[in-house]
Parts: structure tokens; sequence; C-alpha cells
């Protein structure tokens, strides 16, 4: 009897450990026995992202930890990736999904989104590349501060350099002293500004690679000096021209918010910082204005910016729910939200129909929606914007003219391995 009683009393003992999950794996598990890692790398909505894990670890019983590193993407995938430490999700730029995808990227051709989405990204018939959301680059004003002294600014009016001038020149005799900001950020400058000159041509590969061949010279390019005469404007009438690369980017773009500059070259996601300021309902994105008049100052720059991949280092069940974490982003309405209202993004999936939250994001998505935007250059290399950023920096400061601008970017592209397609 007594060895009768033992042995149901350790039959439960084995039934309990087998209902908490042993614990002898070493994977930390959720109520289904299932965890999920998520690399962050789009700083401003990852407070966003770590109350969002809670949650989604409570209600779907899965536990999803989320990890952020100030580090370059490709930095910090090649640390993780030499130490066989893969995450199920890792959010990343859409050139990195070229570069690391074909070896580390499940294929998601099969998933119900594709089909809901323009911007998903396809390497060599695999679709490996899930978009987190729409980005896109312009003019950021702020209309309340502008229509006080010029009341009948219309941002879709203003198309040329001449006429953006025009409507500076008017704010300062309003008494705007100084109507701009300029980020000195070499992020903004050579992965954003400078960009678009490379955007702006009909074939960007071919261009670039003009510029490294010699066939093709910078500075004589009509629109690298088309968009370097409309930084001019930006850049002569800059609150901190005195300063410009020690100025703080809080500093400018709180200015911005609270009406005492009207203008600043960035993009929908600043918002992330403008928004914790006593900022104006009236603001909103414009073209960067030129004298082209090829039609590319109605447009607005971007595209897909994040993108997620599912990593096949990961286990099936991991992968698996990495998928189901896509899925509830898209087609669950507390997933959609979490994008468009708690991050105050927006979305790159027709099926979504929720009101962007803030007005530089409702810009971007009014230009989306009238098919206005110009398609973002996905293969700069990886140190493009450190590198040329620091040659932006010395125009921005005065110490180079436009031709030496032209020169070190020349120079840079003469060595630079262009990245991954």
């Amino acid at each position: 009897m007594k060895k009768a009683v033992a042995l149901v009393l350790m039959l439960v003992m084995v039934l309990a450990l087998a209902a908490c999950g042993g614990g002898e794996t070493g994977v930390e598990t959720g109520n289904d026995g299932t965890s999920i890692t998520i690399f962050n790398s789009k700083m401003e909505i990852q407070s966003q992202m770590e109350e969002m894990a809670k949650k989604y670890t409570a209600e779907k019983g899965v536990k999803v930890e989320v990890y952020y590193s100030s580090d370059t993407v490709a930095a910090h995938m090649s640390t993780r990736y030499a130490s066989n430490e893969p995450y199920a999700i890792a959010m990343v730029d859409a050139k990195d999904i070229y570069s690391l995808g074909p070896e580390h990227a499940v294929d998601l051709s099969d998933q119900q989104w594709v089909a809901d989405t323009t911007q998903a990204i396809t390497v060599d018939g695999k679709v490996l590349g899930f978009p987190v959301c729409i980005e896109a680059r312009g003019i950021i004003y702020n209309g309340e501060a502008i229509r006080a002294i010029v009341p009948d600014f219309d941002p879709t009016a203003v198309k040329t350099t001449e006429e953006f001038q025009a409507v500076i020149d008017a704010l300062i005799d309003g008494g705007m002293e100084t109507p701009t900001g300029v980020m000195k950020e070499d992020w903004s400058l050579a992965a954003h500004f400078l960009a678009e000159v490379y955007e702006m041509h009909a074939d960007p590969d071919a261009f670039i690679a003009g510029i490294k061949d010699g066939s093709i010279q910078l500075a004589e390019d009509d629109i690298y000096n088309a968009m370097m005469d409309t930084f001019d404007v930006l850049k002569d009438n800059n609150y901190a021209k005195a300063s410009a690369i020690s100025a703080e980017r809080e500093v400018t773009e709180q200015m911005l918010a609270e009406g005492e500059l009207a203008f600043m070259f960035g993009g929908n996601w600043d918002w992330s910082v403008i928004n914790a300021y006593n900022y104006s309902d009236d603001m909103g994105m414009m073209p960067v204005p030129n004298d082209l008049g090829d039609g590319s100052s109605d447009k607005l720059v971007g595209g897909g910016s994040k993108y997620f991949y599912v990593d096949n280092g990961v286990s099936e069940e991991q992968q698996q729910a990495a998928k189901d974490f896509l899925n509830w982003l898209v087609y669950d309405e507390e997933g959609q939200s979490f994008l468009v209202e708690e991050c105050a993004l927006v979305p790159a999936y027709s099926n979504i129909t929720l009101e962007v939250a803030d007005p530089l994001g409702a810009s971007v998505k009014a230009y989306t929606d009238a098919d206005a935007l110009i398609g973002n250059y996905n293969y700069l290399p990886d140190d493009h914007y450190a590198k040329v950023g620091a040659s932006f920096q010395k125009y921005l400061a005065g110490q180079i003219d436009r031709a030496g601008l032209a020169d070190e970017i020349t120079a840079y592209w003469a060595t630079a391995e262009v990245g991954a397609h």
C-alpha cells in the first residue's frame, strides 16, 4: 500500500513538472512554451515596443522580449550572429534585407499580408522583408507660425527655390529673424538630404557608378546643384548659423514645434521629438522646392522604411510565433492600433484604414495615397552617412564650398563598395 501511494505521489510530481514546462532547456517560456526576441532599430518607438511586448505576452501566452542597440544595424547584427544569438525577428533597414536576408531570413511569400502591401522586399523570388511602416522626407513646416505673418501661405504652391526664398523673406520682414533650422546630424545630412540627389535621378545606380568612375562630374550635375541651392536657403537662414554643427536636434525641433522657426528639413519620424513640446496642430510636410521643373518638387521622397525579417536560425515553433506576431500587426485591431496610434507610424498595408495620428504622418499618407513619392535608394554603403556626413558638416560650417563638398563626395565613392541589391 505504501509503495502504491508513493508511486502515485511520484506521478503527480512528474505531471506537475511537465505542466510547468520543466525549465531545463534554458529557453524562457510563455504559457504555450514559446519565447521570441525582437530587435528594434527604431529608437523613438522603443518604449512603445517594450509596453507592447508586455501586453502581447500576457494576452497571447508567447513571451516577447524587445532589444535595442545604438550601434549601426549591420554592426549589431554581425555581433549577434558571431555570438550565435539570432533574434526571432529583427527590424533592419531595407539594405540589410538584401545583405542579410538570403542567408538568414525565412521566406514569407506564403503570408497573407504580402497581397496587402506594395512595399515588401523580394530577393531571388522570395519575400524576405516585412515593411514596418512608410516614412518620407521633405520640408517640415509650422503652418500656424507662417500664416501669422504670411496669411496666404500654401505649402503645395511653393515649388521653386525662388518661391521658397520669397516665403523666407516675407517671414523675416514680418519679424521672424531666422525662419529655418538645420539638423547637423550626419545621418540627416548625408543619408537623407544628399540621398535625395541620388534618388531624384532616373537610375541612381548608374549615377553613382558615373561618379565612381569619373564619367559624371558631381559639381556640374543639375540635380546636385538644384538641391544645394535649396539647402543654401536653409543654411543661410538657420537660427544656429554661427554654430551650425553645435546645434542640438531637440532644441531645433522644439523651436520648430513652438513656432520660433518656420521650416526644417526632416521626416515624419521627427514627430516623436516634436510631440514632446508645445507643438502647433497646424504642421505638415512639403516636398523640397527646386528649380528643375521636372515635377520632383511635387513629391516627397520615401517608401517602406524599417523592415522585419524572421530568422531561420531559431526553432520552427519560434518562426511560427514570429509569423503570428507579424500577422497580428497587420490584421488584429490591437496590432493595427499599436502601429498607427501608439507608434504614430504610417502603415504600409492597404487593409489598415486607421487615421494616421500625427500631422507629419498625415502628410506622408496623403502623398502616398496620391502616388506622389520618389522611391528610396536602399543600397548606400554602411559608412556612407558617417563619412560623407562629415564632409557635409564641413560645408554646413562654412569650412568648404559646394565644389569642395562635391570633391569629397566623389573621393568617397572612388573607393566605396556599392551595397548589395
